[in-house]
């Protein structure tokens, strides 16, 4: 029986992999594929009143939790958030950790994001993807045989060009573990998004577990549905109509051309659902 693939989401902060991959990742762990999140930065500027050691520290135990929902294993690399910037330094540091996890594919934002962490994350995969398999750069992780198939994570962002997506998986079997996952990082589900973005009152958000996700839910629903609404043509070519009709929740991904192609074999493996 053939190996069954290893994913690879690379974040710039420390929720962005369950954000925007959390259900394919779930999927692939449920099948026994090995899962691995990587956050380039360390999310310590993100929170109301926390910051530095204390707040970097807290993300990392948030994103370790988020992942063991989702049968994954994390990385939270200790690079000031709001500050990365597309080095020779982090891209070295990306090349180890792709060699040493040996993934089958590599998701993560593209290159026209609204933040700067998010673009220069998206410089430094594909900066170290180019190059996993030239053995004089960083000499002392050997090679990967094969490129990995990259891929880039949905996004809103019109210009220069719109998310174009290859793939649009139905992840509604494991919404549920989705959203959990998500809820798991707290200081930004709870704490910080509510104060910056959605402008309610902390003091108000339930403090039980079911009214937690009650909450979390009803606030993503409308971002969680975006990509289902988005690319429904899509979801009724691949499930057809009777599902694809019916799915409400979809995570998409769109080929980065410095992977291996998305030759239909790839596709079947990598996304069987």
């Amino acid at each position: 029986m053939a190996e069954i693939p290893a994913l690879l989401v690379i974040g710039a902060h420390p929720d962005d992999s369950e954000i925007t991959a959390g259900g394919v990742a779930a999927l692939t762990a449920a099948r026994g594929g090995r899962v691995l999140h990587v956050a380039m930065t360390n999310g310590d500027k993100g929170h109301q009143t926390l910051g530095g050691a204390t707040l970097a520290r807290m993300r990392r135990a948030e994103a370790r939790a988020a992942a063991d929902a989702l049968g994954a294993e994390s990385i939270v690399l200790d690079n000031h958030d709001g500050e990365l910037m597309p080095t020779l330094e982090h891209r070295y540091e990306l090349i180890r950790i792709i060699r040493d996890f040996k993934p089958d594919l590599v998701l993560f934002p593209r290159p026209c994001d609204y933040h700067p962490d998010h673009r220069n994350t998206s410089h430094l995969a594909q900066d170290a993807l180019y190059v996993v398999r030239v053995q004089n750069v960083c000499a002392f992780n050997d090679r990967l045989e094969a490129d990995p198939v990259a891929m880039y994570v949905g996004d809103p962002f019109q210009k220069p060009y719109p998310f174009q997506p290859d793939v649009v998986i139905d992840i509604g079997s494991v919404y549920e573990q989705k959203l959990e996952a998500m809820g798991r990082h707290v200081s930004q589900m709870y704490e910080w998004l509510p104060f910056v973005e959605w402008r309610v009152d902390v003091s108000d958000i339930p403090a039980d577990p079911v009214g937690r996700l009650a909450f979390l839910r009803e606030h993503w629903e409308a971002r969680m549905r975006r990509d289902a609404d988005r690319f429904r043509s899509q979801l009724i070519a691949s499930y057809g109509a009777e599902r694809g009709l019916q799915i409400s929740y979809a995570e998409a991904f769109e080929v980065c051309e410095l992977g291996a192609p998305l030759t239909p074999e790839a596709r079947q493996r990598l996304f069987p659902f």
